[in-house]
């Protein structure tokens, strides 16, 4: 049986690293940290994309991976990755149409 990591399997985070590979950071993390506007901006954006990346800029009051996890748990959705300063995150939107869903192999 796959590993689990949050919701997903290690093939279907993989699958989510692959495809977030291109995107640029639309949201950004400053030294305000994880405040409601913050919150807002991350929900309409995965709400519109269903993955997104994140930038945890230097002046975080947290550290990248602590900011990352609390930030996922805030949101209600997956962290698939923190690689440097960027977090990819991921939280499925059934009312997309369905060729904007993401969808995982297998």
């Amino acid at each position: 049986m796959p590993e689990k990591k949050g919701k997903l399997t290690s093939a279907q985070v993989r699958h989510l690293r692959a495809l977030g590979h291109h995107l640029k950071p639309v949201v950004f993390v400053g030294k305000n940290g994880i405040d409601d506007n913050l919150l807002k901006s991350v929900d309409e954006n995965l709400k519109a994309h269903e993955l997104i990346k994140v930038k945890i800029g230097e002046n975080a009051p947290q550290g990248r991976k602590e900011t990352a996890a609390a930030l996922a748990e805030a949101a209600g959705c997956v962290l698939a990755q923190v690689i440097g300063r960027v977090c990819l995150l991921y939280r499925a939107n059934p009312d997309l149409p369905q060729e904007r869903r993401i969808v995982f192999p297998g």
